[in-house]
């Protein structure tokens, strides 16, 4: 059976839906030249300081509150930041929840979700791995599974993040979008429907969507990379992949030396710290792969901070 197809208005009405527990993070317009590229309009969504530090809270909150959820509570399988934000959104919304992440984890991530009170399991070298785990426990427990990307409320939920960008600034020419399972992709193109030219933005040692586009569907692909927590899930979802299919113009594969560059660029210019997946799409700009037209005014979604890669003196040290 085809699936149904994720129209904007039911996004407008998850939007409403999840308001209240979500934050309206910020757009910030700078120029290319600020970070040493060409003098295009560059306006960054923020996305990074929404709750949890990414923009996994708008799906989760969707299936919470769209679905019902039996005692057992939820279960998620996770690279690090979808789990953060399930635990948070169970923590709210007084659910029990118990996450499966794989060992690639960052221990950043780990700690959130523990200290917002789920049950943490570390099992696996990826995120297959820590799914298949996490099956295995919905067999068991009755839990409710929250996929990360493969589920349709969880693709509608991230397509606020699409109408909210929209509302900010409505004259961007093209948007780069990070993809992992494409779960952020696929609701934001939904939302956008080839309103604008979107990018999909992979690293080079994790191209699901790219090899999916050649193979004409989801197909394994490697898993690995510096963005591997966030950025590797296997394969991309089968329910973003017709969307993508549709609305996605290309897709831009960066290295992990341009993403580390990229993460550098944010904090010297911007003063944002900026997990590797987060920051890939800014690397598709430092590294040439993505060239904008002259005057083009480029959008994209820093999606993701969690990151243990900024350490503070401890009290009592150097003053």
């Amino acid at each position: 059976m085809t699936p149904r197809a994720i129209e904007q208005e039911e996004i407008r009405s998850v939007e409403h839906l999840i308001r209240p527990h979500i934050r309206r993070t910020p757009a910030m317009e700078i120029s290319g030249a600020e970070v040493g590229l060409a003098p295009n309009p560059v306006v960054l969504k923020l996305e990074l300081f929404q709750h949890t530090g990414s923009f996994k809270v708008r799906g989760a909150f969707t299936n919470m509150l769209r679905r019902e959820v039996p005692p057992a509570g939820v279960v998620a399988a996770s690279g690090g930041n979808h789990g953060v934000a399930v635990a948070y959104a169970a923590m709210k919304l007084g659910k029990p929840a118990r996450i499966f992440v794989p060992e690639v984890a960052s221990p950043s991530k780990q700690k959130l979700i523990r200290a917002l009170g789920a049950d943490l399991v570390v099992t696996g070298e990826r995120y297959a791995d820590a799914l298949a785990a996490s099956e295995e426990w919905v067999k068991n427990s009755g839990a409710l599974a929250i996929h990360a990307y493969d589920q349709r409320e969880t693709l509608l939920g991230q397509g606020t993040l699409g109408l909210e960008f929209q509302q900010q600034d409505s004259s961007l020419d093209s948007l780069l979008v990070a993809v992992g399972g494409g779960g952020l992709i696929g609701g934001i193109a939904a939302w956008y429907a080839g309103g604008i030219k979107l990018i999909a933005v992979e690293p080079e040692e994790a191209p699901t969507l790219e090899w999916a586009l050649k193979a004409g569907r989801p197909v394994d692909a490697p898993a690995g990379g510096i963005a591997a927590d966030s950025l590797a899930p296997k394969r991309v979802g089968e329910l973003m992949f017709p969307i993508a299919q549709k609305y996605v113009q290309s897709v831009v594969l960066v290295s992990d030396e341009s993403i580390v560059r990229a993460q550098q660029v944010l904090w010297d210019h911007v003063r944002i710290v900026a997990e590797p997946g987060g920051a890939a799409v800014l690397a598709a700009l430092v590294s040439g792969r993505y060239s904008p037209e002259p005057g083009e005014r480029v959008g994209m979604v820093i999606c993701g901070g969690n990151t243990d890669a900024v350490r503070f003196p401890s009290p009592g040290g150097a003053r």
